[in-house]
């Protein structure tokens, strides 16, 4: 959320953060937002009996702020169909592999576990499929044969920071299409 905001500001891009909402109140990006003027929300998932509940209030106060694109970050919930089909071609998301492959939690030690040699990070469009909407942008990172769960996953974090502002900037700019499961330049 941090590279995203810094990178709206200082690369002249046409828009602005208008909102940064979380589900935990405790959240490190809502202080940083709120000190630069961002407005901030929290709207706690164990308030609500059901996913749906809280999809609708979560919905509720996105909507309040009129977004043109919805971007997760540090997100960890997974989404109704409903919320989902609410913000179609409106709502991306960060993944910390090269989808398809490990897909849902814990995807760097999941590469490990597979004994991959690259993962990386994936940028994409959220559909009902989980982390299976179509491709922005990808960025590979070797995994090491020293490589812990957390060592993998603070390089791909590196990367993570660098190609979700990249990916904004280039769906912001406009000029693309969504073919079958990847975004492309018309």
């Amino acid at each position: 959320m941090q590279s995203i905001v810094d990178a709206c500001q200082n690369e002249g891009w046409p828009a602005r953060v208008v909102a940064v909402i979380a589900n935990k109140p405790d959240a490190a990006g809502l202080a940083w937002a709120a000190e630069r003027g961002i407005a901030t929300a929290v709207v706690p998932h164990r308030d609500f009996p059901n996913r749906e509940a809280f999809d609708a209030a979560l919905a509720r106060e996105i909507d309040r702020h009129q977004p043109d694109y919805v971007l997760l970050a540090g997100f960890m919930r997974v989404l109704t169909s409903g919320f989902v089909a609410g913000y179609a071609g409106r709502l991306i998301n960060i993944h910390p592999s090269l989808l398809p492959a490990f897909p849902g939690l814990h995807a760097p030690r999941q590469a490990l576990e597979y004994g991959v040699r690259i993962s990386g990070a994936t940028v994409h469009f959220v559909t009902e499929e989980l982390d299976g909407g179509p491709i922005v942008a990808q960025a590979a990172v070797p995994v090491r044969d020293d490589d812990s769960a957390e060592t993998l996953s603070a390089r791909i974090l590196v990367e993570e920071h660098r190609i979700y502002p990249e990916a904004i900037a280039f769906v912001l700019a406009g000029g693309w299409t969504i073919r079958g499961r990847r975004v492309v330049r018309d």
